[in-house]
């Protein structure tokens, strides 16, 4: 008797005993995920604010793009980085919208945290939840406004909204066509996608944003080596890209050279002459005119001696081309990269009708235009101009986002009215249809329809206008048929967008909806955090 005392003393379900502990688990992410989108919510739209990050190496990053704040941020909780990477998925789908996307995120859990403490199962959310963003997809593609890739006027009006949120939304109109030109010129009619790789971003400092320019080939920022007497122009140029070096070979160890005698020294010097002419001699019977070398670690890429010798030949020389670089040239020209001098014919070379080095406010940059290899893929390269290297960072993911935006039209060719217009539209109808649902279903589909309006009401606060009058006008004119009807923040209140060319992609728009419920759904089904050894 007294063995079979201490077995009945222990139930059955001794782990499941505590049942506290999974719902303590799923508040506390749900609290610090939401803290993740509260401290990024003052950035939405065009009056939102702008964030300053100082990073570990003590530089300093000013603005109001969702995911570089949260790229940025130190945060340590594992489900609050789960928002970070929710943000980095819309910017690699759609480039804009990265700071929605976690607001939304934010209010979505707020809602399953509202419904977690009626006693609905988690599961039953997450599921609900994402057939509820899988029926606003539907409303979006219903609501959409088609385009034409020819309507380049209506491509520049997208592109116009999403450069105006950010710090260069003075300068919009003068970015705006320059991004929508550089987009159809390495896309046509039929495309489906744009690799954005083909439109090349180069930063110097000088000047202002409004010098910024496009150019059809390749812009290098390096300087033409001229030391030795080189040109600095040439017309029918014939373009190596090589990546050995053109100086005298070095001993893989570390070795010293005694020499105590004048001749051997001679020596020495003759034979790296005639290894640096017998070079010089093979580049210039390929008839390369034009030679771009590749950066160099472990001796110099090119010395005093083969520069001397490639200007007597007349070859324009441009070395310290960075590793990242060699692809885009490559295609750009339709040349081959040539890794040893063996290798070194003229089947390999691009070729261009000009390449100079022109002065560009203050700085020199080498342009090279006219390509005509059939090999070669049509490329753009951008030249960001901007007073400080903060201006210049921002300005190149303002322009990273408005190529996005075009990009997403090319993929998904439909427009949605802004200024929060299709999240009330959506809110509308889902909670319409929540009213025809039975069981638990129509309770959270209700949730789902009121978090999704925290998009609006952000909008509204952050222009400094009362959010609920706001919002509570926009339901109101959307009840009337009203579908275009937005926030305007240039009329200081509700509008309709679509006639205001307030636009964006409804690519923008799914996307954004689609990874928070996915991102919710799975916040939702962890139920206990471990550690692992």
């Amino acid at each position: 008797m007294s063995q079979a005392a201490p077995a009945a003393a222990r139930p059955s379900n001794a782990t499941f005993k505590n049942k506290e502990k999974p719902q303590e688990v799923r508040r506390a992410n749900i609290i610090a995920a939401r803290a993740v989108a509260d401290a990024i919510r003052t950035s939405l739209g065009p009056k939102g604010m702008d964030k300053m990050i100082k990073t570990s190496r003590g530089e300093i990053v000013i603005s109001n793009d969702g995911h570089t704040i949260l790229r940025e941020m130190a945060i340590l909780h594992p489900v609050a980085r789960m928002l970070v990477e929710v943000a980095a998925a819309q910017d690699a789908e759609a480039g804009d919208g990265t700071t929605s996307v976690v607001i939304l995120t934010g209010a979505l859990l707020g809602a399953a945290d509202r419904l977690l403490n009626k006693g609905i199962h988690p599961t039953i959310i997450a599921e609900s939840f994402q057939r509820a963003a899988a029926r606003s997809v539907e409303i979006l593609r219903e609501i959409s406004h088609p385009v034409s890739l020819d309507d380049r006027e209506a491509l520049i009006r997208a592109t116009t909204t999403s450069l105006s949120s950010k710090i260069v939304s003075q300068y919009s109109q003068f970015l705006a066509p320059l991004t929508v030109d550089a987009v159809l010129s390495v896309a046509d009619a039929n495309s489906t996608n744009v690799d954005l790789s083909d439109i090349r971003l180069i930063k110097k400092v000088g000047g202002t944003i409004d010098d910024t320019e496009m150019v059809h080939g390749v812009v290098l920022a390096q300087n033409v080596v001229k030391n030795a007497g080189g040109p600095a122009h040439k017309e029918k140029a014939r373009i190596g890209l090589v990546q050995f070096q053109i100086s005298p070979p070095k001993p893989d160890t570390e070795n010293n050279i005694v020499v105590n005698d004048y001749r051997q020294m001679d020596k020495i010097l003759k034979e790296e002459r005639a290894y640096l002419l017998n070079i010089c001699k093979k580049i210039k019977k390929a008839k390369c005119n034009v030679l771009l070398i590749q950066k160099s670690i472990l001796r110099d890429a090119v010395n005093d001696l083969a520069l001397h010798f490639l200007a007597k030949l007349g070859i324009l020389v441009v070395k310290d081309i960075e590793r990242e670089e060699v692809e885009f040239i490559a295609k750009s020209l339709g040349c081959k990269p040539i890794s040893d001098i063996e290798l070194f014919t003229e089947d390999r070379l691009g070729s261009a009708d000009l390449v100079e080095e022109v002065d560009s406010d203050g700085s020199k940059i080498v342009k090279i235009t006219g390509i005509k290899n059939t090999d070669a893929k049509p490329t753009i390269s951008v030249v960001v101009r901007g007073a400080n290297n903060m201006i210049l960072e921002e300005t190149e993911r303002s322009l990273h986002d408005a190529l996005c935006v075009v990009r997403c039209l090319v993929k998904e060719r439909g427009l949605v009215p802004g200024g929060g217009a299709p999240e009330i539209e959506i809110s509308r109808r889902l909670a319409r249809e929540a009213r025809e649902l039975s069981g638990v279903e129509s309770f959270v589909w209700s949730e789902f329809a009121e978090a999704l309006e925290v998009i609006p009401t952000t909008l509204a606060e952050n222009a400094g206008l009362n959010s609920i009058k706001v919002v509570t006008e926009l339901r109101s004119r959307h009840e009337n048929g009203e579908m275009n009807d937005g926030i305007s923040v240039r009329r200081s209140g509700t509008t309709n967008t679509y006639d205001e060319h307030i636009l964006q992609p409804v690519l923008v728009s799914t996307s954004a909806i689609t990874l928070a419920s996915e991102c919710v759904k799975s916040i939702l089904r962890i139920d206990d955090i471990t550690f692992s050894r």
